[in-house]
């Protein structure tokens, strides 16, 4: 591997680290997060709190999706031109449309806050959706600067504001959610306090972006393309970028929001379809409450490890296509594959066998009776994880290789899969809930096989069976079985806590090594991270990998 290429490699894998541990915090603040509003608002008021949260990222996604994957594709190609006034226009047609679009998402949620709570059957999340609507003009701003960022490469900013987003919403959400409780507020009201610390939260990342960028060298971070002309030569227009930038973004905003989309046709599918079969609006509520409070956040943790390389892959394989390097784009869409499988399949098992200790270690206040109701729901969702993950790749590869409208098909597909099959399972008396994550399963194993079926057709790509995928799953069998006999066996001493961390731990420990002895990962793939040839060398010391 040439210094280049290698450098190239680390550059890429290094923001993926970045973007991997600060998703980490995220989702750990998150959990954090949802464990005491939980205690506050209950099952119930979890329900107006997760369906307002829902109806949110529906606007987030359509406003925010594929706007900032643009933009880095742009600044992106723009600056490996070497083309740096380019570069800095794009970003300011970029803010812009983003203004606008968010003023006008914030006003559509606030005016029709009343009608989308009917919608949902829930009348209670009116409230929380006025709490939570300003926050999509803040995200708007933000991920102008975030699309900005990732043409560079650059993952830190985004990163840290993602994390003071997350903070923000944890502590602020809390202090007011107990404020409205001393008040006396009705449970709606209290559960729209809490989740105004959201907006706050991300208000505070949005300023620190804009500081951030402030004191931002786009100069010093293009040295290597600097070249005499690069502050002369000629610049799209703005019609010519905002044309650009709407054509390249359409078709990823259609095939992300998609899913937020049909998560929340799914909320309306739930809330009526249990009341038809006998349940109240305030039952129904909580069992989506309980759905959405204990079993979707453990569900979407492990992709955190994914979306990072997803979100990074789209410029670097964007700037190999434009120098011509497809030897050198092929080769980190067969990396990505592996190590996003080597991450996933893992995930997904180990989550599924281990789904009620999980909940009970992290929800430990809740009666037995909850978690009960919890526990199995998040077995069958969990096995979704990998799909998931799998998804999120795909989709980055077919866009960065300009294949956008695939990934939409695929989407509306595993839609459409998702609503059917939910509304049809949820009706059946003694299926009821378990439909939702049966619905979601067969959603995302529609829409992964179809994106596999379209980048062997489009990007004459075809993973490696298995590397890719079997030597994974051997090793994720072994893992889920070890994390069985760990529970059981610490179980028989120490209590839920203390057991749960032994079987991740030793299950984690297990299954690190069975990925090397079955050579589901080899020398190429270490030496590609970031300070890879040190760690090659103690796995050689250790006997993990042969010398």
């Amino acid at each position: 591997m040439s210094k280049a290429v290698k450098s190239n490699r680390n550059l890429f894998f290094s923001g993926v680290m970045i973007l991997t541990l600060a998703n980490i915090i995220v989702k750990a603040i998150g959990l954090l997060y949802k464990i005491p509003l939980s205690d506050l608002l209950g099952e119930e008021g979890m329900g107006y709190f997760n369906a307002a949260y829902n109806i949110y990222v529906v606007f987030y996604m359509i406003s925010t999706a594929g706007l900032p994957i643009a933009v880095s594709i742009l600044v992106s190609a723009s600056r490996a031109k070497g083309n740096m006034r380019e570069t800095r226009y794009i970003y300011k047609i970029a803010l812009i449309l983003f203004l606008i679009i968010g003023a006008v998402g914030t006003s559509i949620m606030m005016l029709g806050a009343r009608l989308l709570a009917g919608m949902i059957h829930m009348d209670g999340a009116y409230y929380c959706i006025l709490g939570i609507a300003p926050t999509i003009f803040f995200i708007c701003l933000a991920s102008a600067i975030r699309g900005y960022y990732q043409g560079f490469q650059n993952m830190a900013p985004t990163s840290i504001s993602q994390v003071l987003e997350a903070l923000g919403k944890l502590l602020l959400g809390i202090l007011f959610a107990v404020y409205a409780i001393e008040k006396g507020y009705s449970l709606p009201v209290v559960a729209a306090f809490s989740i105004a610390g959201l907006t706050v939260g991300v208000l505070a990342g949005m300023i620190y972006l804009f500081i951030s960028k402030w004191f931002f060298s786009d100069e010093k971070n293009s040295a290597e393309f600097l070249h005499d002309d690069s502050f002369s030569m000629p610049v799209m227009g703005w019609k010519t970028i905002t044309k650009q930038l709407i054509i390249t973004a359409i078709p990823i905003t259609i095939s992300a929001s998609m899913m937020s989309l049909a998560n929340t046709v799914d909320l309306m599918i739930i809330s009526g379809r249990l009341q038809a079969v006998g349940y109240t609006e305030e039952l129904a509520a909580a069992l989506y409450g309980n759905y959405t409070t204990f079993c979707v956040p453990l569900f979407n943790l492990p992709p955190v490890l994914i979306y990072p390389i997803s979100y990074s892959i789209i410029p670097y394989i964007s700037a190999a296509i434009s120098s011509g390097d497809m030897a050198k784009a092929k080769t980190t869409i067969n990396s990505a594959l592996r190590i996003a499988s080597i991450l996933a399949i893992p995930s997904a098992l180990g989550l599924s066998v281990l789904s009620e200790p999980i909940i009970r270690l992290l929800f430990r206040n809740h009666s037995d009776e909850v978690i009960g109701r919890a526990a199995p729901l998040l077995q069958i969702l969990a096995l979704s994880v990998f799909f998931l993950g799998m998804l999120s790749v795909t989709n980055a590869v077919l866009q960065a290789n300009k294949c956008e409208r695939y990934p939409i098909i695929s989407m509306i597909c595993g839609a459409g899969v998702k609503l059917l099959s939910s509304y049809c399972l949820i009706g059946i008396p003694g299926v009821e809930m378990y439909g939702a994550p049966i619905g979601t399963f067969f959603c995302y194993l529609t829409a992964t096989l179809l994106n596999f079926i379209f980048l062997a057709k489009k990007v004459k790509l075809i993973p490696q069976i298995g590397k890719v995928f079997v030597r994974p799953l051997l090793a994720s069998v072994i893992c889920a079985l070890s994390a069985i006999g760990f529970y059981k066996l610490a179980d028989l001493v120490f209590g839920n806590t203390l057991s749960t961390l032994i079987a991740i731990a030793g299950a984690v420990l297990v299954y690190v090594v069975a990925i090397f002895l079955i050579k589901a990962i080899d020398q190429d793939d270490i030496a590609m991270l970031p300070k890879g040839d040190k760690l090659l060398r103690v796995l050689k010391k250790v006997k993990l990998i042969r010398a």
